[in-house]
């Protein structure tokens, strides 16, 4: 498959024919799937490398056309520096700090741009989820102890296992310790949020504020920091975690909470100044590269509202 479509396709420039080639050339062969595979992470390396004003890449204008035209100029950048990053992949030198063009020796930190999602190969082979506005910290390699990583954000791990090194995550609110399994975390910093999910597998969940408080998960459930205390529940819907997929996907959800959820995909403020939408709930699903102002025009289908964008503070207002 030609490498050019398919970064069109993980920057959401294809046409539904051309969705639907690339869905049947991925299904014919193992082979197909482990080269989608490997671009998507050359394309996740040219985002994180690769800077560009948050308007240009993450869609503001005023119809889906115009959206498709502004993303062009990242999708030109791939062409300008994908062929660097494919021989550092290749050569296995992807191991420098990925911020601001600075390089730490022994330790590794990447933040993910607002609207965006990556993957990532963690040095015992580890495979990482990184959501919008997420920070990492992992060492270049991993000692005989432990593997520690430092998260702020949201991400989905696929944890090697290893009983001589268990891998740790450590976030401001809780730490996790793994057992070689599947899971989520959300813990961002800014937030009082706190949700540890385990889809396969068994992590142990404790808090930072009170390390007595601690739970042993079992798959399907999650661990929540309510009330300054961890509650457990099953997992009520597992389409909220499809955000790896690069889709945010909402069921029964009221209208405030899926303003939260854009302002912390898109890093940007919204006030709700019309109440009456309060009473409304929507289920659908977006993807993070149509950007918020098509999702906000899609929601208008269904919810009764107008907004306006201040153009100096980058404000929406909901009226």
């Amino acid at each position: 498959m030609d490498s050019e479509l398919l970064y069109r396709f993980f920057e959401g420039l294809t046409t539904e024919s051309e969705n639907r080639a690339i869905k049947e050339w991925s299904e014919a062969s193992p082979q197909n799937r482990v080269q989608l595979s490997r671009e998507r992470k050359l394309f996740d390396a040219v985002i994180l490398l690769h800077e560009e004003p948050a308007d240009i890449l993450y869609g503001d204008a005023e119809d889906e056309e115009s959206v498709k035209r502004e993303r062009r100029p990242l999708f030109d950048a791939f062409m300008k520096v994908a062929a660097v990053i494919a021989i550092l992949l290749m050569g296995g030198l992807l191991y420098t700090q990925i911020k601001n063009g600075n390089q730490h020796f022994g330790t590794q930190t990447i933040n993910v741009p607002a609207g965006q999602y990556v993957n990532l190969s963690l040095p015992d082979g580890t495979q990482i989820w990184l959501n919008s506005r997420t920070k990492i910290e992992y060492p270049v390699s991993f000692n005989k102890g432990e593997r520690l990583v430092k998260l702020d954000g949201q991400a989905y791990f696929e944890v090697t296992h290893n009983d001589k090194s268990p891998f740790i995550v450590e976030t401001a609110k809780g730490k996790i310790s793994v057992f070689g399994t599947k899971f989520d975390v959300m813990a961002y910093s800014g937030e009082n949020k706190f949700e540890t999910t385990l889809m396969d597998g068994s992590v142990k969940v404790n808090l930072t504020s009170d390390p007595k408080q601690s739970t042993l998960l079992k798959p399907n459930t999650k661990a929540s920091l309510c009330d300054g205390k961890l509650v457990v529940e099953d997992i009520p819907d597992y389409d909220i975690y499809r955000w790896k997929e690069g889709l945010i996907c909402f069921n029964n959800a009221s209208f405030g909470e899926i303003m939260n959820d854009f302002e912390r995909i898109y890093g940007m403020r919204i006030i709700v100044e019309n109440v009456n939408v309060n009473k409304y709930t929507y289920t659908g699903k977006f993807r993070f590269v149509d950007g918020i102002e098509y999702a906000l025009r899609v929601l208008q289908r269904s919810i009764k509202f107008g907004y306006e964008r201040n153009a100096e503070t980058q404000i929406i207002y909901i009226k």
